[in-house]
């Protein structure tokens, strides 16, 4: 209505420059003021159609992803891909079940990233519990900081994310309203970029200043509170060792880091992996499966000398082009952009090339996967998002019905998990490297007096001697000085959990010259972290696709699925209901199964496009029609074109086409010709 208003006086503005223009006595001042007043309500039709379009067309990009979303879940449901858990009980928020279909793409991902990843790569693979004792995630950070603000209705008790319920107020207001200032709008998009840094009480404070209710009964909210996302268990029938179930596989990898160093020959770079469940336990799952509580994840942790971060096959991936999202970028308003890697690493985007060559790899997985590259960024995380050991990290992002997700996580983490599990257990968690040359060097000794601790602690020496090596140059100097002052200084001692008392004649504390044989070093960690659920909920939505069948009548769904991710790799159907052509199908079907290669056979008397429809529904990429005793047709899905090939040949064509060695547009040229 305001815009047709305004339209109406841009014509009435029009009219008086033509009549001023008509007038004989008019003067060049009233002139240009009657040009310039139409000019300047056009520019404000003009603005005011734009946020109207903006509007409209983000209303009908959300009913399209609806729409989307809402399809490829209902096929994911019904063909048995995933399963809401524990359904006949009315489910569980956050949880759910592979059907199937479901576990086959999964298990062929997880395959594939094995292949490319931990054979490729030579990587060192474990395999921890999901079971982790309290001390170890205290190390981590975790016991302590791995929390999310909670805020309860105060009548229902109902639990909401603080976060989640101040940033879809603000993205709600600026998609819908359309009386919002330019202040307001500039407003709300800051409180989106601050989220993250905002304390509880800024949180609260912002909740309160937009009014902001319970969304489910619009009841007053409780003030933000600290929730720590890790479920909590007891280890063992007594109840008093705690233990939580992991929210990362990381750490497994990290406390085994000197055992598995010793295996590979105490020899630097080395990575290793490990594929496994983590939990977390969100306070509101939403967004389907991409925020559950039980997930798979696949983690790598590559060891490497911090004064030296190059890798030798980062020219294997130094000419890759793919959409990059720069921190500059982003506060500068920007768009993510095409960037060679080379480039990104060159000119200190990519902090280092080990950094660079991971990303490159995890672009061409996911590409490998099927996952759509112009639909796929890499984003550098925010200052405001750095964990402050961070050296650099960046997000594989993406997009989907639900907009940009992060799938995969590529950090530069420093050397703070393995000085973190040094500190608590005692147990230096370091690498070495020989010289050439003795060096000489100043260095601070620490030498505890076995005797004298002995005698204080019995039973618990070995542990604070341990202790006493492994503390920091900092804590050292600081406990010389409190005993040249003092003659005794407090010590907690994380592996009995207490504090003890030392005293001077119990350490020697003192700076050396020395001649050094090797330096000692704590390696720096780049880690890729896969969330193998998002992941796959991405690959569903960008192999989606429908195309009308031949009564024009409705729509077909189609999963296109690469060959090598595809849950069944071919299907073998008689064309009609004939004995001797079910035999047949059969032979072929074991013959495929014999040479590992999934299969179904359908010798129902259904009509064969039914049979097609129904296989390229669940994504099968190829289908075998017996329509003889010597020869066979295989049908491709997305063209959905055939060739005929000798029965004796069915196994090793198809064979070729899913492990890439073959195209099929190369057979059908070869097969066309013969």
């Amino acid at each position: 209505m305001a815009s047709s208003s305004s339209s109406a006086s841009v014509e009435a503005q029009v009219e008086a420059v033509r009549s001023i223009k008509a007038s004989p006595g008019a003067s060049q001042f009233e002139m240009d003021m009657a040009v310039e007043s139409p000019k300047g309500l056009k520019l404000e039709v003009a603005a005011r159609q734009a946020e109207v379009n903006r509007k409209e067309d983000g209303a009908t990009s959300e009913l399209i992803n609806d729409a989307l979303r809402q399809a490829v879940v209902n096929i994911l449901e019904r063909r048995l891909f995933i399963i809401p858990s524990f359904k006949i009980y009315r489910g569980v928020a956050g949880l759910y079940d592979y059907g199937p279909p479901g576990c086959a793409v999964k298990s062929n991902v997880l395959t594939l990233w094995r292949q490319h990843f931990v054979m490729e790569e030579n990587m060192l693979e474990v395999d921890c519990p999901c079971i982790t004792p309290e001390v170890v995630l205290k190390a981590s950070g975790h016991v302590d900081k791995f929390t999310d603000l909670m805020v309860n209705d105060e009548k229902t008790g109902t639990c909401y994310r603080a976060d989640h319920l101040l940033k879809d107020y603000c993205k709600e207001k600026l998609e819908k309203d359309l009386t919002l200032t330019p202040a307001k709008v500039a407003e709300l998009k800051h409180v989106i970029a601050i989220l993250d840094d905002l304390s509880a009480e800024e949180l609260g404070a912002k909740l309160k200043e937009y009014g902001i209710t319970a969304p489910d009964t619009k009841n007053p909210l409780s003030d933000p509170y600290p929730f720590n996302l890790m479920f909590r268990t007891s280890i063992g029938p007594t109840g008093l060792s705690t233990g939580f179930m992991r929210p990362e596989t990381a750490q497994g990898i990290f406390v085994n880091f000197k055992d598995l160093y010793y295996y590979n020959g105490n020899k630097l770079p080395f990575a290793a992996a490990q594929i496994g469940q983590a939990f977390r336990n969100e306070i509101s799952p939403r967004q389907g499966l991409l925020r559950v509580r039980e997930f798979t994840l696949a983690e790598i942790e590559h060891f490497v000398d911090p004064d030296d971060k190059s890798h030798p096959k980062f020219a294997n991936v130094a000419e890759l082009e793919f959409f990059m999202f720069p921190r500059e970028d982003q506060l500068a308003g920007k768009s993510a952009r095409k960037i060679c890697l080379r480039e990104a690493v060159s000119k200190g985007i990519v902090n280092n090339e080990t950094l660079g060559y991971f990303i490159g790899r995890v672009f061409r997985f996911l590409a490998r996967l099927g996952i759509d590259e112009d639909r796929l960024r890499f984003r550098q995380h925010l200052p405001n998002e750095m964990a402050h050991y961070a050296a650099d990290c960046w997000d594989a992002e993406i997009e989907s019905s639900f907009g940009w997700i992060e799938c995969v996580g590529i950090a530069d983490r420093s050397a703070y998990d393995l000085r973190g599990h040094t500190d608590k257990s005692g147990v230096p968690l370091v690498a070495h490297e020989k010289f050439s040359e003795p060096r000489e060097v100043e260095k601070l000794v620490i030498t505890p007096s076995k005797k004298d601790l002995g005698l204080a602690f019995e039973g618990n020496q070995k542990m604070v001697v341990g202790a006493l090596e492994a503390m920091s140059e900092k804590e050292a100097l600081e406990m010389k000085a409190t005993l040249e002052s003092k003659g005794e200084a407090e010590f907690l001692v994380c592996t009995l959990g207490k504090t003890v008392v030392i005293t001077k004649n119990m350490v020697s504390i003192r700076m050396e010259k020395k001649k050094e044989h090797q330096r000692v070093f704590t390696p720096s960690v780049i880690e890729p972290s896969f969330g193998i659920g998002r992941i796959i909920y991405c690959l569903y939505e960008h192999s989606f696709h429908r195309r009308p069948c031949k009564s024009k009548d409705e729509q077909l769904n189609v999963f296109r699925f690469p060959p090598v991710v595809a849950p069944i790799k071919c299907t073998v159907f008689p064309l009609i209901k004939n004995p001797e052509f079910d035999d047949v199908a059969r032979s072929i079907a074991e013959t495929l199964t014999k040479a590992g290669i999934s299969n179904i056979i359908d010798i129902t008397g259904t009509s064969i496009g039914k049979r097609y429809a129904r296989t390229d529904e669940i994504g099968v990429p190829f289908a075998v029609t017996v329509d003889s005793t010597t020869s066979v047709t295989i049908r491709e899905r997305d063209s959905r074109q055939q060739i005929r090939v000798n029965i004796k040949e069915v196994v090793s064509v198809v064979k070729e086409l899913i492990e890439g060695q073959s195209t099929w547009t190369a057979l059908v040229r070869a097969y066309t010709q013969t």
